[in-house]
This record gives C-alpha cells, structure tokens and sequence, in this order.
C-alpha cells in the first residue's frame, strides 16, 4: 500500500460520509405520514413480539438482497436521524440485518455464480450505484417539483455511500491475492490471536462478507480447519460494527444508538460462542476443530453465529434500547413520542375531549415557537451550534405536531359535533398552518444567523440598535398572540392586529435606514442581504400572527364576545378609536426611537457633508444611488402570509 492507494481510501471515507449525509437530509425533507406508515406497518405489530418478528425479517430481506448489513444499518441510521422511524421500530431490523449478512457466503459456496450471473451480479451494490447516481443526477437536472428532487437525493445519497463503500473495499483488493496476507491464517493456534485477525482484516476490508470471501476461498485450499476458521468468523462479525460507527459520526442520540445495538450485538454473539465453544472445549473433546473446512462449512458458521444470536436477543429488543438509552443518555420516549401519544384515536368517540387534547399539543408547539424564536434572536447576536441544534430539534416537534394534528383533526371533523366544537375544531385547524410557518421563520433566522457568522458580516451600532428593535416588536407579537390563543383573550387579540402593522411599517422604515449608511459606508451590502432575511421572517410572523388572532376572534364571534371588543376584524375595526389609540401605542414605543435617531443622523450628515445639491439628495432618499442600492438588496415583494 502506497501513498495514492491512502488517498484514495479517504477519497472512499469521505464519499460514504457524504452519501450518508446527503440521503438523510433527502429522506428529511421527504418524508410524510404516507413513508411512515409504511414503515410503521412493517415494523409494528398488534403485539411488541409481532413487530419485532417483521422488523427482523424485513432486515434479514433487505440485507439478503443487497447483501451488506453496513448498508442497511446506515440506512437505518438515516431513518432515525430523520425522525422516520423510531429506534424500538428500528432495532429489529438491525438484528435482522446480521442474519442477511451471511447470505452472501451462501452465494459464493456455489462457487462463482455470483459473478457469472449477470442477476446477481447487478443486486451488489458496487454494480447498482453508478446506475443510482445516473438516474439521480437526470432527475436533479430535469425536474423542476421539489418531491423529484428529494426522491433523486436519495438515490444519489446512497449511490455514492455505495460508491465510496466501494472506493474502500477497492483499495485493498489486491490483499487478497497476497501469499504473506493469506499465511496469516494458518500461521496461529492462539485462537483469540484468530478473533483479532478476523477484526482487523474486516475493519481494514470493511466488509464482513468480503473478509468471509477470502476465508471460502481460502478454505478451498484445504488447509483451514474448524479450531481456526471459528475464531477468525467471530472476529469477522466485530470487525464488520466499524463501518457501521463510521456511518453514525454526525448523527443524532437516537441514530448513534441504532450503531450502539448493531455493536453489542455482535459483541454479545462473540461472548456467547467463546463461552460455549472454548468453555465446553475444557470438558469434552471435540475431534472436529481439527477437520478441514471448506466453504459450505464457513458459510453454515456465519450463518448460525447471527441466527441463534438474533433469536436469543430478538425478545429483548426493548431491553438493548435501554441500555444503548443509557450509555448514550438518551429516553427513547422523546418530546414527540409524549406529545403525540396523547392524541389516541380512542378519544375520537369523545370529540370535546379529542379537541381538548389538541389545544394540549398545540399549546406544546406555541411552546416550542417561543423558545426557538428567542434561540434564533441570541444566535443572531452570538451564533452557537449548541443553540442551534436545539432549535432544528424543536423545529421537528413543530413539524411532527403540525402534521399529525392536521390528520387527527381531519378525523374529529368526521364526526356529530356541537356548534362549540365545530368552532373550535376551525379555529385549530386553520391556526396549524401559521403556527408552523412561525416555526419555519424561527429556522430562517438560524440559517440567517449562520450566514452571518460565516461570512463575518456586521452591522453598525444604530444598525444593531434598530434589528433589536424589531426582534422585541416580534417577540410582543407573537407573545400576544400565544396568550390570546391559550386564553381565549380578545383584549389580546385587540392588540395583535396594529402590533403586526407597525412590524410591517417598521420593515420598510429600517431598510430605508439601511439604504442611508450604506450611501455612508456605515454598513455593506452584505450586510443588507441579511438585514432583509430578517425583516421579511419578523414581517411575515406578524401576519401569520394576525391571521391566529382572525381564528380566535371568528371563534369567539357569539360567545363571551363583549360590547368594547365586539367590532374586532370587522370592515371598520381599523377606523376605529381603539385600533388608532393602540397602533399610535406601539408607533410611539418602536417606530419613535428609530424615526428620532434617523432624523439625529440626517442632521449630523447635512452639517458635516458638502452643501451641494448631490449631497441633499442623496441624504434626502432622493438620488438615484439609492435606487440602484435598493436594487441590490434585492428586496422581496411582499406577499400575504400563506398557509403551508
């Protein structure tokens, strides 16, 4: 091995971990209630033993066809850290996944058949990749639907996690025509000696089926006996778990635990059958250890090694939970499972309590909002991945609730319902949506804050001053907005209405702010790329706040509805005293500061500038500069808030 055959080995490491990445970030965004059922169906049982039972069968299937166990655990690995399966749906499948493993030894007992017929041969995924990535790449470049696009991730994702699976394998092949390589397993007695070799050689290969490929043919030798193939096929199913902890690097608790299951399984089968073999070998003689093997023979070995390891651990899935659950410090029962176990389908006979049970989870979500909106304000001013991470994780329980309240207020409104419950059922319904998009904006500014950090971008100290100004306004918005919806508050949602009409005019006054420093050299444009992300995200929170408040006043529209608020949201309730009186409010309390600071800076530039007739207009937001700085904001057109 040179210094280009090392390359090339991370060239390998680098594209499986790319692949991994890229197909779960695919399967992220694809994934709907259509792909979790169909898993769930697979996995789940009306019993915990009949879902374990399918889970290990739908493994031991998979793994059989596309004969790599590492491949079907990393792609469990993406499921879970995609939150698409959960990890008691997934723990099975990886103990069915090691008995797939060995059907690749099967295979090659037949001799060369798996490289004659041409079948077989397209099923290995170093023939199926490049076909993978073909077909994704074509879909990439030709479709223009964002489904297309996702289902094309995928296969590309998995097209060059094979690819670089085998980049690896392909590195050291030539070990396997190496005289020196093959002595090593006749040259030994010690047979823990045989299990580090069989570790070694599949941790290097990383591919137990490869490793128990050089051992067949090996074996055809005649020179392989029982006492030293056992140890090295022990040896083989630890070393094949490297893979698989390569795979988890990057992922998430739950996905790490799903690497954690595959290695103790495989540790739990070398601690059984040392204690069996060798223990029972110190009280009985077995005359066979020291008969040849040959590649039936390895075959059968590997094939019981991960049968009767799987079916002893295969009850205890539940327990191999907990205990990866422990050593990671994670609960299986996460934050989504909790709140989501509570919208149960028996309570749909009951349809006050079901949509009790909804304003609970949707309450979670207002919950959830909150705490990510002030996260995305700190990382704004202080970028953190701690603080991101814990807002993308908040951002899936947002969209998991949004989903399945969707699905199950669908089905409450199947049923007989009072005018009160058909009224609240609507305002739940339509208040999903913009809860969710609230949600999405919190993400915006993550993602707007990233850039910020990467690009070293900064703001002047009024620039600073006045995107703090917003954020509180936001912040009262949407915590009007929340109380009103708990609490059914229409004092409340008498507020929300002119709140989200300054954060509107507040957009527009900031960037023509901005505009100014800019023509000042104060700030860049840069800059203003990022300045504009964040006020569209505020603007866009205050009206999807705006239409909450539209749901819960509709709501309330002939119940506890009284005379001071009765012309909430009608054609004249902006004309109103009490809409002028609460705008000029919050005008007084965001809008002032910044107009009076503005109006400070305007001064201090018509004092200290030239007095030509350039430098007025300029200053005076007339000149055509302005215009072209305007255009390179590229400002968004504003839109009225959507529904998702």
């Amino acid at each position: 091995m040179n210094i280009f055959s090392i390359l090339t080995l991370l060239g390998g490491v680098g594209l499986f971990l790319y692949g991994m990445n890229l197909m779960g970030a695919s399967l992220k965004n694809l994934a709907g209630g259509s792909l979790e059922k169909i898993l769930e169906k697979l996995t789940t049982g009306k019993h915990k033993a009949t879902g374990a039972i399918k889970g290990f069968s739908l493994g031991t299937g998979v793994t059989a066809i596309i004969q790599s166990s590492a491949a079907t655990t990393i792609m469990l690995i993406g499921f879970v850290n995609a939150g698409i399966m959960k990890l008691s749906q997934a723990i099975p499948v990886v103990f069915g996944s090691n008995l797939g493993s060995t059907a690749t030894a099967q295979i090659l007992r037949l001799g060369d058949l798996g490289e004659k017929n041409v079948f077989l041969k397209l099923l290995k995924p170093s023939s199926f990749a490049p076909i993978l990535i073909c077909i994704g790449a074509f879909i990439i470049l030709f479709s223009k639907k964002k489904k297309n696009k996702d289902i094309a991730g995928i296969l590309v994702g998995l097209g060059v996690l094979f690819f670089g699976m085998t980049t690896m394998e392909g590195v050291f092949a030539p070990l396997k025509e190496s005289q020196k390589f093959q002595d090593l397993f006749t040259s030994f007695n010690n047979p823990f000696l045989g299990i580090l070799i069989g570790l070694v050689l599949t941790a290097i290969i990383q591919s137990s089926s490869a490793s128990v490929g050089i051992l067949q043919a090996i074996s055809s030798t005649g020179v392989v006996t029982y006492g030293t193939a056992i140890p090295i096929i022990i040896g083989q199913n630890i070393g094949k778990c490297m893979t698989i902890l390569l795979g988890s690097i990057g992922a998430n608790k739950k996905a790490k635990r799903v690497s954690m299951s595959y290695l103790l399984f495989n540790i739990f089968g070398t601690v059984l059958f040392i204690a069996l073999i060798y223990g029972l070998q110190v009280f009985i003689d077995m005359p066979f250890m020291a008969n040849t093997i040959n590649r039936g023979g390895v075959a059968n070995l590997h094939l019981l090694f991960n049968l009767i390891t799987g079916l002893i651990l295969l009850p205890f899935s539940s327990a191999m939970a907990n205990i990866t659950g422990k050593i990671f410090k994670d609960d299986e029962e996460s934050k989504i499972d909790k709140e989501l176990a509570t919208l149960d389908e028996r309570l749909l006979d009951t349809p006050n309590i079901a949509l009790a049970q909804c304003r609970k989870v949707m309450f979670s979500m207002t919950d959830a909002i909150r705490e990510n909106f002030d996260t995305g304000c700190r990382l704004l001013a202080d970028y953190n991945e701690a603080d991101a991470t814990a807002l993308l994780e908040n951002e899936e329980f947002i969209d998991k609730c949004e989903s399945a309240l969707n699905a199950y207020l669908l089905k409450i409104t199947s049923k007989a319902l009072t005018k009160p419950d058909r009224r609240l059922a609507s305002e739940l319904l339509n208040s999903i949506s913009d809860l969710e998009r609230i949600g999405d904006h919190c993400e915006t500014l993550l993602n707007t804050a990233r850039n910020i950090e990467d690009e070293k971008i900064t703001f002047s100290e009024q620039g600073s001053k006045e995107i703090h100004i917003a954020l509180d306004a936001t912040a009262n918005i949407i915590n009007t907005t929340f109380s009103a919806f708990k609490d059914d508050d229409l004092q409340a949602v008498a507020r929300i209405e002119p709140l989200a009409q300054t954060i509107d005019e507040l957009k527009e006054t900031i960037k023509e702010h901005h505009v100014i420093r800019l023509q000042t050299g104060e700030c860049g444009i840069a800059g203003g790329f990022a300045l504009v992300d964040i006020l569209t995200s505020l603007e866009r929170i205050g009206s999807h706040c705006s239409n909450i408040a539209l749901h819960i006043a509709k709501k309330l529209s002939t119940e506890h509805i009284d005379e001071m608020h009765g012309h909430i949201y009608t054609s004249g309730y902006k004309t109103s005293e009490e809409y002028k009186a609460l705008y000029f409010y919050y005008v007084s309390l965001y809008s002032t500061p910044i107009t009076e600071a503005y109006n400070k800076k305007i001064k201090e530039l018509e004092t200290n500038l030239p007095d030509t007739n350039k430098t007025k207009e300029m200053v005076k937001d007339k000149s055509k500069d302005k215009d072209k700085i305007k255009d390179k904001l590229k400002d968004k057109p504003k839109k009225p808030a959507k529904k998702k």
